[in-house]
């Protein structure tokens, strides 16, 4: 167990050093596939690569979406494709996405014969063709990695991609405005998922969890509907 932690911190050292080399050079998401291509196939150098799906997300699912009845989802920064794949095996019509081109290419070897569509996109910069296009999108700990000003822009964004009606679900680290930034991933407060009430979004739920980590890390757990126009 001991190596596992040591070796999982190793890997979020290193993800935290590129990062920085990144943000220095004006590129705060060309770290991505630099550490994706780094790890070769092993996915104990990736910080997030559990190769299960979130637990956070199976109790969502549960709860909310037990069966997607082919629905159409969209699973942004999908890294290896875990989350994807439980919409898929849920009876959703899956397309999930990375930066990283190398992310890209090792879900398609993770899952040869998956039903999910697996694509290399920005969210900084989405196909146009996915505007208003999905009933549910899906954000794992991905705004959390970005940088303030980009996170901001992805948070709008997101809320382009989800049609009239549809549900955006995102999960990520949080933090209360008093509380110390600290270092990558950078928790987010309340305030940042707020924003999407002024993009046309209603707020569902929002719940703070603990998780399981030795210290716990606080959660936030944030659901919205995209209203109709009026």
């Amino acid at each position: 167990m001991e190596a596992n932690v040591t070796d999982q911190e190793a890997a979020r050292e290193r993800a935290r050093r590129l990062a920085h080399e990144s943000q220095e050079a004006g590129d705060p998401t060309g770290w991505f596939e630099r550490l994706y291509a780094e790890a070769d196939g092993d996915a104990s150098r990736l910080p997030w690569a559990d190769l299960a799906p979130n637990p956070l997300l199976l109790e969502w699912l549960n709860h909310r979406w037990p069966v997607g009845a082919g629905l159409r989802a969209l699973v942004v920064g999908c890294g290896l494709g875990d989350d994807a794949e439980e919409l898929a095996r849920r009876g959703f019509d899956v397309t999930a996405f990375d930066i990283a081109p190398a992310a890209v290419r090792w879900c398609r070897e993770r899952f040869p014969n998956s039903h999910v569509e697996y694509v290399q996109a920005d969210l900084l910069h989405p196909p146009p063709a996915w505007k208003s296009t999905y009933a549910v999108v899906v954000e794992i700990y991905t705004l959390q990695v970005l940088p303030s000003e980009p996170r901001a822009r992805a948070v709008a964004s997101l809320a382009t991609l989800v049609e009239a009606g549809g549900t955006l679900l995102i999960l990520t680290r949080g933090r209360e405005p008093h509380d110390p930034v600290g270092d990558m991933p950078w928790p987010l407060t309340r305030a940042e998922l707020f924003q999407l009430e002024d993009l046309d979004f209603a707020a569902e739920r929002f719940e703070e969890l603990f998780d399981a980590e030795t210290p716990p890390v606080r959660r936030f757990r944030a659901e919205y509907t995209r209203l109709w126009p009026t």
